[in-house]
């Protein structure tokens, strides 16, 4: 049994002038010979599973020729932050005089691994005898399949179907495919709340000069593109840190949502002349500042559209980026660019062209009327995303929805009995500001513990059914999309998200939906969701096979290994599913 320790160790050495060596050198070289050795590339160690999982535990047996050594030798595994193998062994001989060690396999997330590196030991008991042989062992499926060579590296089997290979793309159409998809997201769910304050931004610019017009719109343009250029820098510092960057990755950040739930409830709340906020005030002011349409307002709007958007992925937007995620840094930074032009180029455009805006009407007290009704979106965002924050920190969001609901009064307070009060304004403030205060302290601190969100490794696997009589959702694998294929089944496989707007309008409209249950119960169809809520390597890994960098992503295999897998499209309509699921079943 190895017990992990880190110790530090010291030594100071005396630099002779002439070049021999020390008495120690017999004693460190001896110890040099008991290091462990490479492999031979002709090995005939192998290693392959001994059955089916059970739930996140499965078989593996190892056997190789101990030797002289016999039965005393064993196998001891590399660290791997997905799975772990048991530290007990089941040792036994075949009648070949091979060793045969039988280990458990626990995992954790992800695939079950396609190969396993460690340390094969021999002369366990006799300690001066003992040495040790540096394995990479590729996993067969079974005892019987065709032995792997020892020391060589195999990627995991394909999951069925044609596998995803990228195709020669031209960087000026993926550039224009992103700069499409930026307008098209315009018009997407995520970003209609920020739409709403542009309309009551350009009915206030209606009546100013073209000049001052042209500036905000600019301004708003700016916004957007210094947000994109901040995204395009965390991508490129995440992939030169060796990780695995993919779209919206900042909402898989527990603490980012939180905070971006609180930013949209402060917009709402303003919206909803709970209090007003000059651009010099500390604290609040970001609530104010969406509200208005100064200098500050138009560029404060741009970033909160940029953030509203990521969630979001458009048609053309999707293989753009795709594309831009597999390039060197100046390309992801183009792309970036091409998208923040997308998505301010309609703004822009209407702002340097006033007889654009006729159509509005003049300003008036109906203003204040629409911008009250403008919150209603914005707090309808703020609803989704403290939705989203159940999946970081379970039924412990009740306290964040009652630091949300002290947080609106402490503002209520602010509002009706500081700033448009005559009496006591003093008490007030400080009423506001403690109960602001205890909120945090108590709500966000103390009961949610927000810093601490819940680890996504202690949740088990299963069926899941987002509501009852919906399709069951298996946990996605591709050994077990590969399992259900070699039982004759076709599969649906849905990428998604929480945090995906998209996704989620797909599963409602299109999905899980009653048309495609009756179809896929009639066909033996089985459902697979690869959650992407928390952003796991293995299946930003599986969306870069498939040329995505995000999701949404909809597959559907059939039972057939050599038919080709289909792709849907972004945006899914119930015939568009309906026709796959019919071709996947034959």
């Amino acid at each position: 049994q190895c017990v992990p320790r880190d110790q530090d160790v010291s030594i100071k050495f005396a630099l002779g002038q002439a070049a021999k060596e020390s008495a120690s050198a017999n004693v460190l070289k001896q110890w040099q010979k008991k290091l462990p050795k490479p492999s031979e590339a002709k090995s005939s160690a192998k290693a392959w599973w001994g059955g089916e999982a059970v739930e996140d535990e499965r078989k593996l047996v190892i056997e190789f020729d101990p030797g002289e050594a016999k039965d005393d030798a064993d196998f001891f595994s590399l660290p791997y932050e997905p799975f772990e193998l048991s530290p007990e062994s089941k040792v036994s001989v075949t009648a070949e005089g091979r060793v045969r060690v039988e280990k458990t396999v626990m995992k954790f997330e992800g695939d079950w691994p396609g190969e396993v590196a460690g340390l094969l030991v021999l002369h366990l008991k006799d300690r001066d005898k003992t040495s040790a042989v540096e394995v990479k062992l590729p996993i067969a499926a079974d005892a019987n399949s065709p032995a792997p060579t020892a020391g060589t590296t195999t990627e995991p089997a394909a999951t069925g179907g044609s596998t995803a290979e990228t195709p020669q793309q031209s960087f000026g159409l993926m550039l224009f495919y992103a700069f499409l998809g930026g307008i098209i997201l315009n018009i997407m769910p995520c970003v209609l709340p920020v739409i709403s304050l542009k309309i009551l931004g350009f009915v206030k610019q209606s009546q100013e000069s073209p000049a001052r017009v042209r500036l905000l719109g600019l301004l708003y343009g700016a916004g957007v593109l210094v947000s994109f250029l901040i995204l395009a820098g965390i991508v490129i510092g995440v992939k030169s840190a060796g990780g695995l960057a993919g779209w919206g990755m900042q909402m898989s950040n527990p603490q980012f949502v939180v905070l971006l739930t609180i930013l949209v409830t402060l917009v709402a709340l303003n919206l909803f002349g709970l209090f007003e906020v000059t651009l010099g005030s500390v604290g609040v002011a970001a609530g104010s500042v969406a509200s208005k349409e100064g200098a500050g307002g138009a560029f404060f709007n741009g970033v909160l559209a940029t953030i509203l958007a990521t969630p979001c992925t458009a048609p053309f937007l999707a293989p753009a980026l795709g594309f831009a995620f597999s390039q060197s840094s100046g390309v992801i930074v183009l792309m970036f660019i091409a998208v923040a032009v997308g998505l301010a180029l309609p703004y822009v455009v209407l702002s340097w062209n006033p007889k654009l805006l006729r159509f509005l009407p003049k300003p008036g007290p109906w203003m204040e009327k629409f911008k009250i009704a403008m919150g209603f979106p914005m707090l309808g965002t703020a609803m989704w995303l403290f939705m989203l924050t159940y999946e970081y920190y379970g039924d412990r969001i009740l306290w964040f929805g009652i630091f949300l609901t002290l947080l609106a009064m402490a503002l209520w307070v602010f509002g009706e009995f500081f700033q448009r009060g005559t009496r006591r304004k003093g008490l007030a403030l400080a009423m506001a500001g403690l109960m602001t205060l205890g909120g945090v302290v108590f709500g966000l601190e103390g009961q949610l513990q927000w810093r601490n969100p819940i680890d996504p490794n202690s949740k088990s696997a299963g069926v899941v059914q987002d509501f009852p009589g919906g399709i069951k959702w298996h946990t996605w694998s591709p050994e077990a999309v590969a399992a259900a294929q070699k039982n004759g089944q076709p599969v649906l496989v849905d990428f998604t998200a929480k945090w995906c707007v998209t996704c989620i309008a797909n599963k409602k409209t299109s999905i899980d939906i009653e048309s495609v249950r009756a179809v896929m119960a009639d066909k033996n169809i089985k459902a697979f969701r690869a959650d992407y809520t928390r952003r796991p390597d293995h299946i930003t890994r599986e969306l870069t096979k498939w040329n995505r960098a995000g999701v949404p992503l909809v597959l559907v295999y059939s039972p057939d290994t050599t038919v080709q897998t289909q792709m849907l499209p972004e945006v899914l309509t119930p015939g568009i599913v309906l026709d796959a699921l019919g071709k996947a079943s034959g």
